[in-house]
């Protein structure tokens, strides 16, 4: 993989990260385009995953500041730390999913475009879904519960499939549980943190032993980790706004659009 190619798949992952179109499997058909497909896939979208997370901190310092304030300043119970109680109880699902099944999931990010152009439309459906039901609350709703946090949790884990947008599943599916739209945006961009930090970590860990990192590149990985962060800064706020004014059939109108196309192109 050229500088080049990292940068333009940086910027691709940092524009889709947020916005519920599925970063994943933009980068998997833009690596098909670029012809960077091949081994490594997965450990690029750790990095440039990993680099949208230090996006949210940027964008959400206040909030994250103001948990870890409550959480450690402190030992009695209070709210920051039942916020991230909930946290900790939707990253169970991606935990187990990334112990247990992590060579599964490799996998299939070597599938083709076949199952991205598939999830996308699962994509579609799901936003489609979810703000018809938000209309027909009128916007009405309650903030995340400990039920909500585990189901969100499990859209989460799901949304390892290429082309299933993680961001578009667990906003959708907390939408779907009747948490307001506020509460469940800014639940969704805090939850992902620690599971994806975690597994950029252990790609370090692999990258020093001489593992899949070598197929990319030690200057790819950096310009396409600084890409992916600088526009994921800005995708990340506007997500935000766009979940605040029910903007989401836009979204999944694309999403149904290049869904169809990719398993056209695949089939072909």
């Amino acid at each position: 993989m050229s500088w080049l190619e990292a940068l333009i798949l940086g910027v691709v992952q940092g524009l889709t990260e947020f916005l519920p179109v599925s970063s994943s499997g933009h980068i998997q058909i833009g690596q098909a385009l670029l012809g960077t497909a091949g081994e490594g896939n997965l450990t690029f979208a750790v990095i440039v995953h990993a680099a949208t997370v230090f996006s949210t901190l940027v964008v959400l310092w206040s909030e994250v500041s103001k948990l870890f304030r409550g959480t450690f300043t402190t030992v009695k119970w209070n709210a920051e730390k039942d916020y991230v109680a909930k946290i900790l109880v939707s990253m169970i699902p991606v935990f187990v999913v990334g112990v247990f099944f992590k060579d599964e999931v490799e996998a299939l990010f070597g599938e083709g475009l076949l199952l991205v152009g598939i999830c996308l439309i699962v994509t579609a459906i799901l936003l489609s879904v979810s703000e018809w039901l938000q209309h027909k609350r009128q916007g009405q709703g309650h903030e995340v519960g400990y039920k909500d946090a585990i189901i969100i949790g499990i859209a989460q884990a799901c949304a390892v499939l290429p082309g299933l947008s993680r961001s578009g599943s667990t906003i959708a599916t907390g939408l779907l549980c009747g948490v307001k739209k506020e509460s469940v945006a800014q639940f969704s961009f805090l939850m992902v943190l620690i599971p994806i930090l975690g597994e950029a970590l252990l790609d370090v860990i692999d990258m020093l032993g001489g593992g899949s990192m070598s197929a990319i590149g030690i200057v790819p990985a950096i310009v396409g980790f600084v890409a992916a962060f600088i526009t994921g800064c800005f995708a990340c706020k506007f997500m935000i706004e766009i979940v605040r004014r029910q903007r989401l059939f836009w979204f999944a109108l694309y999403c149904a659009v290049v869904g169809v196309v990719t398993i056209i192109v695949s089939i072909i």
